[in-house]
Parts: C-alpha cells; sequence; structure tokens
C-alpha cells in the first residue's frame, strides 16, 4: 500500500524510536514552556486538532491533505545532497552545509507535538529557541483555507501577513486614539501626536539612525524613492550628470531616475549582473566616475533574491563624490538593518513588506542632507511660516510630510516593528537561512525546473521556471493546492530578459514558513509535472 503524508498527521513512528522526546519528556516541557501542570492523559489519547473545514454542496466537510504524492518521491527529495563543487554545481554555497535531518529520520518533523498548547510569541521565554509553531499562532489568516486546502502563503516579496499584535495596534488606535496630530489642545490629538511619534522612533531604532529627525513616514518604498528624485535630484543634478543603478532593480528605482534623467539632461547607466544575478564589482567600479552624481540599487533583489554587498557599493560611490540610495524594500524582513554601517544617504522599505499595514514606508535620510534639501510636496504640517510672498519651511522630518499622512498606518508600523525585535532578526535571519536551503534542495530535484538567481548571498527568494509549463498555469496550479506564489515579472522586466525570460514562478519566504510549506510546494509541483494537475 502507498503511504501517503498527510499534514495532520503525527509522529510517523514512536517519538523514542526517532530519538525525540517521549511522553513524560514532552509533559515536562509543557509544564516548562507553558506553565502548564503536566497532563495525566496519554499523548497517544489526546485529540490531535482538527483539521480546518470547509464548506461544500450545503455540508461540512475536513479539509483535503496538502501532500498526494507518495511518501518514497518525498523521501527521495528531502534526502538530495548537493554535487561537489568541483562538477560545476550551481548551488555551490550549499555544498558544506550539515544533513538536513538527525541520523535515522527520513522525514522532516516540523509539527507541533500533538496536545501541546499554543502560546504567543509575545510571552516567549527569553533565552529559548526560534520557535516558528508559535510565530504562526500569532498570524491568524495562516488558519484560512484556500480551495479546501489549509493556506500555504508563499508571497512574502509581495506583501507580508500581519500577526495579531499588528491587528489589535489599529483597532485600538481607532477606538481609542483616533485623530489627526501636533496641532490640537484636546486629549485625543495628543494620544494620536504620542502614538505617532513614538513609531517614529522605533523606526529610527529598527534601522539605527542617529536621530527621529531623519525617519520620514511616507506611503511606502515607491513614494520615498520619488521623493528623493524629486527632491534632491532636481535641485541637484545638471546635464552631464550621469545617475547610476544596478540590472537588479525594481521598476519602482528604474523609472523615477529616468524621469529625472529626462528632466535635468544626466544620463542614466546600468551596472550589470553575471549569470548567477550578482552584481560585478569591478564593472560597478569602472562605471563609477567624476560625473557619477547619483547611485540608486536594492539591498535584495525581489525577484531573484540576491544580497548585493550594499556596504562596499556605498563606499565605492561615495569615494567618487556621489550620493547613495538603497532600496531596502526587500531586506528589511530577512536581515538586520544598520544605516549607520551601511553608509547611505538614504534608505526606503514599505510597511507591509515586513508585517505592518498597507499605504505607509519609512524613508531615512541623513539629517543635515535633509534640511539642506527643497521639499517635493507643499502643504500643510510642513511650514514654519506662510504669506502670500513667501513661505519657510520646517527642519526635517516635518518638511517632507505634507498634509494629513497615514496616522494609524505609522502606528501599525511601529507596532510590526517591535514584532520583529521581539523574536529577534537573527533569530529570523537563521530561520530563513534553513529554508531557503531546504527549499533550493526540494526545488533543484523536481524534473523539468530551473531556478532563477544562484547568487551565493541570497534571502527569502526561489524564483523558478518549468519547462513545457507557463508561469501563470504553475499558479493557478498551486493555487487549486492552496498555495499562493507569485507569477509574472515581478515588476523587474530587465533582470528577468537578462537571463532571456519574461516571467517566472516566485515562491518567498518569511518568519512564518516551514518545510511544511516547502514540502507542499514541491509535492504540488512534482504532481503537476507527472500528471498535468497540482497536487492535492
Amino acid at each position: 500500500m502507498t503511504t501517503r503524508i498527510n499534514t495532520v498527521d503525527a509522529f510517523p513512528a514512536a517519538p523514542e524510536a526517532l530519538g525525540l522526546p517521549g511522553e513524560a519528556e514532552l509533559a515536562r516541557l509543557a509544564a516548562r514552556f507553558f506553565n502548564e501542570p503536566p497532563s495525566s492523559v496519554p499523548l497517544e489519547a489526546r485529540t490531535p486538532e482538527a483539521a480546518p473545514r470547509t464548506e461544500q454542496d450545503g455540508q461540512e466537510t475536513a479539509a483535503q491533505p496538502i501532500f498526494d504524492v507518495p511518501l518514497p518521491d518525498i523521501l527521495e527529495l528531502a534526502n538530495w545532497t548537493p554535487p561537489d563543487a568541483r562538477t560545476g554545481s550551481p548551488f555551490y554555497f550549499l555544498d558544506d552545509a550539515p544533513p538536513l535531518y538527525p541520523a535515522g529520520i527520513s522525514v522532516p518533523v516540523t509539527r507541533p507535538a500533538p496536545g501541546l498548547a499554543p502560546f504567543s510569541s509575545g510571552q516567549a521565554i527569553p533565552g529559548q529557541p526560534f520557535d516558528v509553531h508559535a510565530v504562526r499562532n500569532d498570524f491568524p489568516i495562516l488558519a484560512e483555507t484556500v480551495n479546501g486546502r489549509s493556506l500555504v502563503w508563499l508571497d512574502n516579496a509581495a506583501t507580508t501577513q500581519k500577526p495579531q499584535a499588528v491587528i489589535d495596534r489599529l483597532a485600538y488606535f481607532y477606538a481609542h486614539e483616533n485623530s489627526n496630530i501636533h496641532r490640537a489642545a484636546h486629549e485625543l490629538a495628543a494620544r494620536a501626536t504620542d502614538a505617532f511619534e513614538a513609531a517614529r522612533e522605533t523606526v529610527r531604532r529598527f534601522v539605527h539612525a542617529r536621530s527621529v529627525n531623519e525617519i520620514i513616514f511616507v506611503r511606502g518604498t515607491t513614494e520615498g524613492i520619488n521623493l528623493v528624485a524629486q527632491s534632491w535630484g532636481r535641485q541637484h543634478l545638471l546635464p552631464g550628470d550621469e545617475i547610476l543603478i544596478t540590472w537588479l532593480e525594481h521598476h519602482a528605482n528604474i523609472v523615477p531616475w529616468q524621469q529625472l534623467a529626462a528632466q535635468t539632461g544626466a544620463a542614466l547607466k546600468v551596472a550589470p549582473v553575471n549569470d548567477r544575478g550578482e552584481i560585478s564589482l569591478d564593472e560597478y567600479t569602472r562605471l563609477l566616475g567624476p560625473k557619477t552624481r547619483f547611485v540608486a540599487f536594492t539591498q535584495v533583489s525581489n525577484a531573484l533574491g540576491t544580497v548585493t554587498p550594499a556596504a562596499e557599493m556605498t563606499r565605492l560611490a561615495q569615494a567618487c563624490g556621489a550620493k547613495v540610495l538603497i532600496d531596502g524594500a526587500q531586506s528589511v524582513l530577512h536581515m538586520r538593518t544598520d544605516v549607520q554601517a551601511l553608509g547611505c544617504d538614504w534608505f526606503v522599505f514599505s510597511g507591509h513588506k515586513v508585517f505592518g499595514p498597507t499605504g505607509i514606508g519609512a524613508l531615512y535620510g541623513k539629517e543635515e542632507l535633509l534640511n539642506a534639501t527643497d521639499p517635493w510636496q507643499g502643504g500643510g504640517n510642513m511650514i514654519q511660516d506662510v504669506t502670500f510672498e513667501r513661505t519657510l519651511y520646517q527642519d526635517a522630518p516635518a518638511r517632507f510630510e505634507a498634509g494629513t499622512g497615514n496616522i494609524a498606518g505609522a502606528v501599525g508600523l511601529g507596532a510590526a516593528l517591535e514584532y520583529v525585535e521581539r523574536i529577534g532578526i537573527d533569530n529570523i535571519a537563521r530561520h530563513e537561512h534553513d529554508l531557503l536551503r531546504y527549499g533550493t534542495r526540494l526545488l533543484s530535484e523536481i524534473p523539468g525546473l530551473k531556478i532563477i538567481g544562484q547568487a551565493a548571498e541570497k534571502a527569502g527568494v526561489l524564483s523558478f521556471v518549468l519547462e513545457g509549463r507557463g508561469t501563470l498555469e504553475i499558479g493557478s496550479a498551486l493555487n487549486k493546492a492552496g498555495i499562493a506564489v507569485r507569477a509574472g515579472h515581478h515588476c523587474a522586466q530587465p533582470i528577468l530578459r537578462r537571463f532571456g525570460l519574461e516571467a517566472t514562478v516566485r515562491p518567498s519566504l518569511a518568519l512564518y514558513n516551514t518545510h511544511d510549506d516547502l514540502d507542499a510546494l514541491a509535492a504540488a509541483l512534482l504532481k503537476l509535472v507527472r500528471t498535468g494537475k497540482p497536487g492535492g
């Protein structure tokens, strides 16, 4: 009989047989971690949490298990070992990785043991290791079902899901603090102003800026880049000056510079990448020169996951007298951000990419640079004094925050960054590195699948194409299995065309993803390859 994996299965054998904690030890751990007395009910007698249920034809039925691939197929993928680097493996950066599982274990045991109570990561005991299952409990949307299947959210490069702490903070703001900020003399205005400015301090701390005056709230990365282009850029660039970007850029870090070049007469130059999707520092350096006035590049590619040598690129550009903007939209959720260590003049990111609300983001800029730059929008809040003859502007950050901004969004962004701080960005980075390594191994063994972007330094992205299948077809098939990925050009057409492509399928990772999520993806793709139908 063919054995199949079910997402609600318990261990495939007795825990003791696999070298895992037995019943007594699990009960002791439960008492220690969750402050509960050990249960007298044996684990095998406890009822596992029921599978998600869905309505079909008026009847309530259990959601179907995600995995529908024979167990030997999964074992074959899970035990894959990369070839030696000398054979020319594109995944040479995995060659020295330790085994995925302890000796004797063929299938990853990544589900919580039945009977253990969940806890909130907000109450995690200091010093305890990262617990992805506790984290998942903080994200209510992960309990959703799609097409009768448990949701597998692998579209994090497009947007991340929101923890309950952020949802609750937004609700509290609107229930108890809602007001316009800064100028009113009543209690709610004071509450709203305090919450808004506290969020600014949280952003400052998160990116390690020197002062809250260096943090400007914007709608997101796109608006932040346009702000710099249409303020500092229009004020300083002249005909013959050069703007340098790279082939890795999102359209939001290409189009504003094209527009600015057309407006000012500056020239736009592009640093190339190699066949692995990495910036060639030699070529980048060759393009820098006395005419280079401005450099903009991403810290992590949204299409390939490439991590750029941002600090070195910044140093080289500033040595030529250029100003530097770093697009951090795809990096803030994966790695520690330190704008002082990077040395950049501006750094910008979006809240919804780091578990916060949509419509809010932040632009860091060096304070003296911001105060020497003309504002790009005029209106209320950004002025010291207005007459019909002239206007005096405030210093940063108010200088660049004309009108009523997204006050609740800023408060929610602050809550999201505090959530990340409680878990620890280094813990998140380690967890995601393991996921990236594991997912690379699984996908690389699927017949006809090619991973696009094989840089030695990657974060959170597993773009691929599958021979004989269109990207939209694959995305639709995965959706039928409850798996959310992005299929298309990812607003990064130039870098995909560098590899002769118009589109890829892009699974992307975040702190709440698990080996199970990647197993589900691989199983669905295997079934699609073999039968023409999605897994499930």
